[in-house]
Order: structure tokens, then C-alpha cells, then sequence
């Protein structure tokens, strides 16, 4: 009874506090739940859950996944919460129960779908335990908070409910070997034309087998770890693949999904390798879900990655295009720069990748430079590059080591006037490549490069007029 009257005390001040908080003008996400939280340390247990929650976790990809699920079951007329505009801890997730709970504390709606930080396992799933979950990848992240891929394994192994069934990236040994005992699917991506056989990345969080130590044999490796890989000693290898993306077609746009002998064909959103995973990740669930190509593909095929991780628009003749590119995430940078790298034309990149959320704490620890792949801007069709940021020297030098000719480099503490050194001769495309939280830094830089691309344009047409 004390447990209980506990709960209600902390349940119903977290729902004034909701509307203190929209009353005031100030942001709800997180603080509800906090607040439940420290008043009742097991209100996630005691709060109702809706009959079935998803869950999605991963190093990379997670919002985009949950973005596409949610679009997925909204427009096939399913109703549910979510904690798209709040925090991916438990605070956050507590604040979203708590805004979809009624007043006995039980759920208004039967599903729910949270994105959840691999990071707050131990936080979370003793007391949300979800009926599906999705792993998008494990990769080396920021240092402070996630340690090494081998402690977020395991913290995700040793808390994940027996009952969840999991959807894996069959192609990241490290994601298909979580909580073996579970039931589970594997997505993955047939071998590509772009595949090697050896790794050009720094960094590869799995290289010896997990079972017998000996070294694994990659049979071809995508980028980083990920890729299809079997143990020469023992039987340890990649899974067999239950929905398996083949036949992708860049230019056209297509790809054919098999699953159970069956071959269904989707449209694709996007050329980057990254987003055909978390397509993949999608569809998997929504077969799962007994959803069929019909409910999906018209849904998923209009998809636009959101603008704070993708953009792209031509101004004047050339093409803008902004990426995320996480700050103190090696494997998110070194994607953004092989995509730079792989697309065709003159470019000028602009790299802003100081963690602007920390900046107050101001981390020291810059070992992340050296698992990225700065090497991959040291191409011929990278003109210029244009860094800056409170650790714009140890960038410069990072560019140094990766033999960057310094000539083509512009590097200063300022970020907004690098705009002004941008040189527009020759050049094709213009990439933004930006921190997460930088989203305000990279909109004001690329007003400033649209503003210079128009009055240079208009110059050159006046020039062309005086002649």
C-alpha cells in the first residue's frame, strides 16, 4: 500500500508538472519523468505499459528508424506514443508514459514505440520490456559515455528481457550474437559491388572470433566491422539472413528483399549505405508486425530523411548538401567522409565537428580523431576543406596526418567566417558536415554559403551583361 500511494503521489505531481511546464512555455520531455522518478525510484515498474512497445537501439541510426516506423504505422492507422520530441533515457521515457497514462495510471493506447540509448539498458529494461527490439549496429562511440563496444554488448545482453523478440543487423557480428538465449530475425545486405575483401577503416571492433580467440575470416567487409565473417577453428560465423536486401539498383532505385523463398522488390530513399540499413531495419519490423509490401513500400518510398541529419537543394549551379557527422562517433565521421569522397564532381567541404552540447564541460579526450578515417578526404576531387571550432588545431593536425596537402586546408577558431574563405571556382558541390548538436550553427553557415553562391552568381551575370 505505501508502494502504491508512493507511486500515485509521484505519478500525479509529474502530470501537474506537464502542464506547469506547457503553461510556462518550457519543454516537457524530460523533467516529468525525472521528477517520478526521484520521488518513486520504481515508477517504470508500476506505471501501465500498452500491450505492445517496440523498441529500437544502436550506436547509429536510431531516430531515423523510429522516424520511418512511426510514419509506417501512422499512415496504416495504428495509434500509439512515443517519445519522438523527448529524451531516450528512462527520464524521457517515464515522461512519455506518463503523458499516455489516464488518471488510474493505466496506458490510453496499446502500442508504443521508443527509441531507447543503448547506454540506459541497466535504466530501462528491468521495467519496460519491449515485445520487439531493434539493435541498428554497435560501433566504438563517444569515449566519456559508452566506453567500448564489448561494455555496451554486454550491458545490453545481461538486460534485455528474455521475453523480447529482437530484430539484428545480421551483418555486425558484434549486434547478432545479443542475449543468444532470445528468439530473433536477422536483416542484412547481400555483397555489393563497392565490398572488399581486406578493411580500409582504422578502426574494427571485432576481430577475433568470441567463442575460440583465433582470427576471424571476413568473407567481405562493408565498412568497419560490418560485413560476413566465419571463424576458420571453430563454428562461429555470420547468421543466416531472414529478410536480406540483394539486387540494389543506385541508379533506378530499387531493391529486392528475399524472405522465405519469397522476393518482394522496394523503392529507395537514399544512395547511402547507411539508410538502406535502417529501410531494411523498418520493413523486417513491419513484416514482422504481419504488415504487408503494399502497407509499406507506397509509405517508406516518400520518406524524406529529416532535415537536422540530411539535406540536399542546388542553388545557382551547384549543390548544397549538409550531413550529420556526430562529434567523438569515429564511425559516423568516417561514413560522412566516404560519402564526400564516393560522390562525383569539384567539392568543398566544411567540417564542424566540436561536440557544441559539451562544450560547457569541455572534453579533453580527442583519441576519436584517430579512429575516424580523415584519410578519406585526402582525395583529388576534395578542392578545399574548411574546419573550425574550440578544437580546430587538433583537427588541423589530424588533417596533417592524413598527409591532407595544407594548401587545400582552412582552419580557424570561428566557424560562421570560414564562409568568407570559401573559394566557389570550379566547385560542384558544397558539404556541410555537422555535430548533432549543431544544428543552429550548421543552418546559419548555410545560409551564409547559399547568400555567397547567389551574389557571386549575380556578379558574374552582371559581368557577363557589361561585355
Amino acid at each position: 500500500m505505501k508502494q502504491k500511494l508512493k507511486f500515485y503521489f509521484a505519478f500525479y505531481l509529474a502530470k501537474l508538472s506537464i502542464i506547469t511546464l506547457k503553461i510556462i512555455g518550457r519543454d516537457a520531455s524530460q523533467f516529468p519523468g525525472k521528477l517520478a522518478i526521484t520521488l518513486c525510484p520504481n515508477f517504470l515498474e508500476q506505471i501501465g505499459k500498452p500491450k505492445t512497445i517496440i523498441a529500437v537501439t544502436g550506436t547509429n541510426g536510431k531516430t531515423t528508424v523510429c522516424n520511418m516506423i512511426e510514419d509506417c504505422l501512422r499512415e496504416n492507422g495504428y495509434e500509439f506514443i512515443d517519445n519522438q520530441l523527448g529524451s531516450n533515457t528512462n527520464s524521457g521515457i517515464a515522461s512519455t508514459f506518463i503523458k499516455g497514462a489516464k488518471l488510474s495510471g493505466k496506458q490510453k493506447k496499446d502500442l508504443a514505440v521508443f527509441e531507447i540509448d543503448e547506454r540506459s539498458a541497466i535504466r530501462v529494461y528491468p521495467y519496460v520490456k519491449p515485445t520487439y527490439l531493434i539493435c541498428t549496429n554497435l560501433f566504438r562511440d563517444s569515449l566519456m559515455r559508452n566506453a567500448h563496444t564489448e561494455f555496451i554488448s554486454n550491458m545490453l545482453s545481461t538486460n534485455i528481457p528474455k521475453e523480447t523478440k529482437l530484430i539484428l543487423n545480421g551483418d555486425d557480428l558484434i549486434v547478432s550474437n545479443l542475449s543468444p538465449e532470445n528468439k530473433r530475425v536477422y536483416f542484412g545486405i547481400s555483397r555489393l559491388e563497392t565490398d572488399t575483401d581486406t578493411c580500409e577503416n582504422i578502426a574494427r571492433d571485432i576481430i577475433v572470433c568470441p567463442k575460440c580467440d583465433s582470427k576471424l575470416e571476413y568473407d567481405f567487409v562493408r565498412y568497419n566491422h560490418i560485413g560476413r565473417a566465419h571463424c576458420s577453428k571453430c563454428d562461429f560465423a555470420s547468421p543466416k539472413i531472414d529478410y536480406e536486401a540483394t539486387c540494389i539498383d543506385f541508379e533506378n532505385k530499387t531493391m529486392i528483399i528475399k524472405h522465405e523463398n519469397k522476393e518482394e522488390q522496394y523503392d529507395l530513399i537514399s544512395n547511402n549505405i547507411i539508410n538502406i540499413y535502417n529501410m531494411l531495419a523498418t520493413i523486417t519490423l513491419m513484416k514482422e508486425l504481419g504488415l504487408t509490401r503494399e502497407q509499406i513500400n507506397p509509405i517508406l518510398s516518400k520518406q524524406k530523411i529529416v532535415d537536422t541529419r540530411y539535406s540536399k537543394e542546388i542553388v545557382g549551379n551547384i549543390e548544397l548538401i549538409t550531413q550529420l557527422a556526430k562529434g567523438m562517433n569515429p564511425i559516423a565521421c568516417s561514413r560522412a567522409f566516404d560519402y564526400v569522397r564516393k560522390e562525383t564532381g569539384n567539392k568543398a567541404v566544411f567540417v564542424l565537428l566540436d561536440d557544441l552540447h559539451e562544450a560547457a564541460n569541455g572534453s579533453e579526450n580527442i583519441a576519436w580523431h584517430y579512429d575516424t578515417d580523415f584519410e578519406f578526404l585526402k582525395d583529388d576531387s576534395i578542392k578545399q576543406i574548411l574546419t573550425a571550432g574550440a578544437r580546430y588545431l587538433d583537427t588541423k593536425v589530424r588533417l596533417q596526418m592524413a598527409d591532407i596537402p595544407m594548401e587545400k586546408v582552412i582552419c580557424q577558431r570561428e566557424e560562421v567566417p570560414l564562409v568568407e574563405k570559401l573559394n566557389l571556382e570550379g566547385i560542384d558541390k558544397i558539404f556541410i558536415l555537422h555535430d548533432l548538436y549543431a544544428i543552429d550553427l550548421k543552418n546559419e553557415i548555410k545560409e551564409k554559403v547559399k547568400k555567397k553562391i547567389q551574389e557571386e552568381l549575380e556578379q558574374k551575370l552582371e559581368e557577363k551583361g557589361d561585355f
